[in-house]
């Protein structure tokens, strides 16, 4: 799929009358594997049920969705919902992207329940927490799933060290969580040498920060093109081309905000839950709209491109 194929109305508009212009800006020369610009993400699809939402609302609306990633962890879910999971993401072409656990904030510290220990989300606690986490991914691999979202960087070490090892398959996509997104390009490359596949950065990141990244690294970009509440409530999807331009390769994540927080979910939350991942998709089709408005030659890759961790059941 090659977008810009319509006017740029409001850009030419602005350009004629103002002189606006992002020349300043550098364009991202880095492309996806299969040289696309742009992959689609709906965040928090917590179950099966969630998932077979996110295909059917892709369908209907004809938005490609190359990730579909999980908060709340893969420790919640059973070895059926793992294996059906795994089995939609194989039919359809797209990474399930399963976050970890326990986390310190499922543990009995009080720290990360404070109104300053927000940052130790997503940290594991002790060899206790690195134990289970590592028998989470395990447990998962075997039910064939190949992403997980990481919030640690012992974990992140561990795992490459068992990568090389032969111990985990070598296609996992190994995705840095946004509690550890970083704001500056040395940060950035410094995970994605822990072993980061891609990594996700804070999503009132500007366009020259986004560029300055770019300068130092390659590796694909996540950002919430609308981010949940607790992430800042950023609203910025019709901005999906000109970030695209800077921060190729993009992964173009649609969180949701005003809506109620999921983690963890389960049947008590499962219509918020699935009610959550179909706006989702429809917020991905309006940035996508935005998208193919401008002027510029953007790919968006095809479902199950190199480098989409698609499953293996």
């Amino acid at each position: 799929m090659t977008t810009g194929s319509g006017s740029p109305k409001g850009s030419s508009a602005l350009s004629r009358h103002v002189g606006f212009t992002n020349d300043a800006l550098v364009p991202s020369d880095a492309r996806f594997a299969d040289g696309s610009h742009v992959r689609i993400e709906i965040p928090s699809v917590e179950n099966p049920e969630a998932l077979r939402a996110v295909v059917d609302e892709a369908h209907q609306r004809k938005v490609p969705i190359h990730r579909a990633s999980q908060g709340s962890g893969s420790m919640l879910l059973t070895n059926e919902d793992l294996r059906e999971m795994a089995q939609i993401g194989a039919d359809e072409g797209l990474e399930v992207n399963l976050f970890v656990g326990p986390r310190e904030e499922y543990g009995i510290g009080g720290a990360v329940r404070s109104p300053d220990g927000l940052l130790l989300s997503g940290r594991l606690r002790g060899f206790h927490q690195l134990r289970y986490a590592l028998e989470d991914i395990e447990r998962a691999v075997e039910a064939g799933i190949r992403g997980f979202l990481i919030a640690d960087t012992g974990l992140l070490e561990i795992l490459q060290t068992m990568v090389k090892a032969g111990e985990l398959p070598a296609t996992i996509v190994w995705k840095v969580s946004a509690v550890l997104a970083p704001s500056n390009p040395v940060t950035f490359r410094q995970l994605v040498a822990l072993g980061g596949s891609t990594v996700n950065v804070p999503s009132d990141i500007s366009l020259a920060e986004l560029a300055e990244i770019r300068s130092l690294s390659n590796a694909p970009i996540d950002l919430y093109l609308e981010s949940p509440d607790a992430l800042g409530g950023v609203v910025r999807g019709h901005e999906i081309a000109e970030i695209a331009v800077v921060a190729a390769p993009l992964y173009a994540k649609f969180g949701l905000r005003n809506a109620r927080a999921v983690y963890p979910a389960g049947q008590h939350l499962h219509d918020d839950v699935v009610a959550n991942v179909r706006e989702k998709v429809r917020r991905a089709q309006l940035a996508l709209e935005w998208l193919d408005r401008s002027s510029l030659d953007l790919s968006i890759s095809k479902p199950g491109a190199e480098g989409i961790g698609v499953p293996e059941p």
